[in-house]
């Protein structure tokens, strides 16, 4: 995993760190050919360019964001993006993490992906992968 991700987490406090060292280890695990960094200022997994997934901490807890995750069909996921094809879920115990529930969405993050690289070059429009 990269240093800089390692590090975020660390900063968390620790029941957050507990959450996002879980999130890392089934993510990195689930998409290992994924490029992983930090991408304004939280962790994120990139497919050949395209952010994929990522999590960051807000007031309502870590929050795990699938940027095409609006497509996935999935009720967990429920806070959806208002302008692009985002969906999230919170997480604010390590408890709540449903192993099985993140494996399959991060199987759909892989087939279901709108081109977020290049979103600058088509003015703000996206294009499903």
């Amino acid at each position: 995993m990269n240093q800089d991700i390692i590090l975020y987490n660390d900063k968390q406090t620790l029941a957050d760190k507990v959450i996002c060292d879980q999130l890392a280890t089934i993510i990195n695990k689930q998409l290992a050919d994924a490029e992983n960094k930090i991408w304004h200022a939280h962790p994120v997994w990139f497919l050949d360019g395209n952010p994929i997934v990522g999590y960051s901490k807000q007031k309502a807890g870590i929050r795990l964001m699938f940027w095409s995750g609006a497509d996935f069909d999935e009720k967990e996921l429920s806070l959806r993006g208002q302008k692009f094809k985002d969906a999230s879920i919170f997480y604010n115990s390590i408890s709540e993490i449903v192993e099985n529930d993140l494996m399959r969405w991060l199987q759909k993050s892989r087939e279901i992906q709108w081109d977020y690289k290049n979103i600058v070059k088509r003015k703000g429009r996206l294009e499903r992968l």
